[in-house]
């Protein structure tokens, strides 16, 4: 017991620290580290029991077709309107950013939720989670990851095809 509340005091002094009174959402961001861990071992684990191995190296096309999804993916995760329903629970709607994007605040400020409210509203973020699975995914399910990873890849190149075409558009 006494090592947990030490543990706790070590921690509340390393906010107090850190974050100037901001609520910074330290605790949270922990544990959403131990969770991104326990993921992508869960993966390492998957890929060791289904007998494959770690490939030296990932193909080119493979390396460019999942960098293409991976960003597509995970702006469709944090800035989608039709994933809002998924972003309510930690945040609020606050208009429209970007093309067919929403732009959304962090509802509650400290704690895990505000940490799942950052991870869920920044692509950046959520980037690295997103290459983990398409990684895990192309190791012990190639073609069915391929093919998932096929379609955000060609939504994300549409996209920019859109925002091209519009420009087009507007300067002449």
């Amino acid at each position: 017991m006494a090592i947990t509340e030490e543990l706790r005091r070590w921690a509340r002094s390393q906010q107090r620290q850190y974050a100037h009174g901001e609520p910074r959402p330290l605790g949270g961001l922990l544990g959403a580290m131990g969770v991104y861990s326990a993921v992508v071992a869960a993966g390492a684990t998957a890929v060791r029991l289904s007998g494959r191995r770690l490939p030296d190296r990932i193909p080119l096309g493979d390396a460019v077709l999942l960098t293409v999804a991976t960003f597509r993916t995970a702006r469709t995760i944090a800035k989608d309107p039709v994933t809002s329903p998924l972003r309510a629970p930690f945040t609020r709607y606050e208009g429209t950013s970007g093309e067919a994007e929403v732009a959304e605040e962090i509802r509650e400020h400290g704690g895990v939720k505000h940490a799942i409210g950052e991870l869920v509203t920044c692509p950046f973020c959520l980037g690295q989670w997103v290459a983990a699975g398409f990684m895990c995914g192309l190791v012990t399910a190639p073609r069915p990851t391929r093919f998932v990873a096929s379609i955000f890849a060609t939504l994300g190149v549409s996209d920019a095809l859109q925002v091209v075409y519009k420009a087009g558009q507007e300067q002449t």
